[in-house]
């Protein structure tokens, strides 16, 4: 699988996440929201896309679990959310499909929490 983008051709792996991180850029990323079925991403998607971004990228390759998500998600929002906000984002899981998203390789973590 691979993208299309900008003249180029992005390459994945399987699942769809970037093979090379440095591919990524916020254009690519709704490419991928697009393909995902996302829709046009919204203030709330890129809150979470740069919180896994910033998490990978400044915390030794962190790829925090949903309930970490919500969490800090419910800390920036200034909200108490429960699972279905994130969800209603992410379908697939805000950790694994945001983390497409966002650019960052697969998880191999199991389940949510």
């Amino acid at each position: 699988m691979a993208y299309e983008y900008e003249g180029k051709t992005i390459e994945t792996n399987d699942n769809g996440y970037l093979l090379n991180a440095e591919d990524w850029s916020e254009g690519l990323a709704q490419v991928i929201a697009d393909a995902e079925g996302l829709g046009q991403l919204t203030e709330k998607h890129w809150d979470i896309i740069n919180y896994l971004r910033d998490e990978y990228f400044n915390n030794a390759q962190n790829q925090p679990n949903e309930r970490t998500i919500l969490k800090a998600m419910g800390d920036k929002w200034g909200a108490k959310i429960g699972q279905k906000d994130t969800f209603a984002l992410f379908p697939k899981m805000p950790s694994k499909q945001g983390g497409m998203v966002a650019g960052l390789p697969e998880s191999r973590r199991k389940g949510g929490y």
